[in-house]
């Protein structure tokens, strides 16, 4: 081995990409990333900010939650929507989290959304993207209203209305159609149920329900579950089947129950010196 090999040289190593070349020239397959499904949304309205996302966690072709919740906890007037890796965005969010109270507790003032945002952009670019965690941050604080995005690799975008994951097209088509600056509270909580909707049934990544977060700078209120256009509803028919329509030919009971017989092994030794 050469001396050059044994140590690692500054800047970035590609000799994970010589030895993938040599794996694949040899015909041995490489692994696929795995594909993530969400539809995680927000925008400004005239008095703070709305997030929405979808309640659906898959895991390949498996829908593993039908009622996740996607929209985390930072402080009390900030919160994050997460897609990509279920828990490279419920720890990294909940590592934030953690961080913003210790940071409050030492500067006696209430957290600002910036700085929660320099801190995941910072943690998120130190793994170059092998934390899987897209993000959509939004809160309000003593500067106003703040809305970003956060990208696996750790580039940020501040718009007035953005839209991440896989759903992410269909919702920012109904953004760019309908959104307008200073809209109401109500208004502004149908679009987002819209958009988040939109990702929902155009995208097989998204389903279930539509949770939702409203922050002002008075309140910060959580809406779970507040729309489901995905119930299941009652089956037309009933299909029942006769006691023994489907036969075995043969039957093995097996004892799960494993009987141990135990034999003491100097039980009857010398007592301990307490002199």
């Amino acid at each position: 081995m050469s001396p050059q090999s044994a140590f690692n040289s500054p800047g970035f190593d590609f000799s994970n990409s010589v030895r993938n070349n040599f794996l694949q020239e040899k015909g041995m397959p490489l692994p696929k990333a795995t594909s993530t499904g969400t539809t995680i949304v927000g925008c400004l309205f005239k008095d703070g900010i709305i997030l929405g996302a979808d309640t659906r966690a898959t895991e390949g072709e498996i829908i593993a939650d039908k009622n996740c919740e996607k929209i985390h906890y930072i402080t009390e007037s900030i919160r994050c929507c997460g897609a990509g890796t279920a828990a490279d965005t419920e720890f990294t969010t909940a590592s934030i989290s953690s961080n913003m109270e210790l940071h409050a507790l030492s500067t006696g003032r209430k957290p600002r959304v910036v700085t929660v945002m320099t801190m995941l952009k910072q943690y998120l670019f130190q793994y170059q993207g092998h934390v899987g965690a897209a993000l959509v941050l939004g809160g309000v604080d003593s500067t106003g209203p703040h809305l970003f995005t956060i990208h696996p690799h750790g580039s940020t975008d501040k718009l007035p209305y953005v839209t991440m994951g896989s759903g992410s097209l269909a919702a920012m088509a109904v953004f760019e159609s309908s959104w307008k600056p200073n809209m109401e509270r109500n208004d502004a909580l149908a679009l987002v149920s819209a958009a988040v909707s939109a990702g929902i049934f155009n995208d097989l990544g998204s389903g279930s329900n539509v949770d939702a977060c409203i922050i002002t700078a008075t309140q910060t209120e959580m809406l779970r579950n507040f729309v489901k256009p995905n119930e299941r509803v009652e089956k037309e028919r009933h299909y029942t089947f006769r006691r023994g329509t489907t036969s075995w030919k043969s039957e093995k009971i097996r004892d799960l129950i494993v009987n141990e017989d135990i034999t003491l092994v100097g039980a009857a030794g010398d007592a301990m010196d307490t002199s």
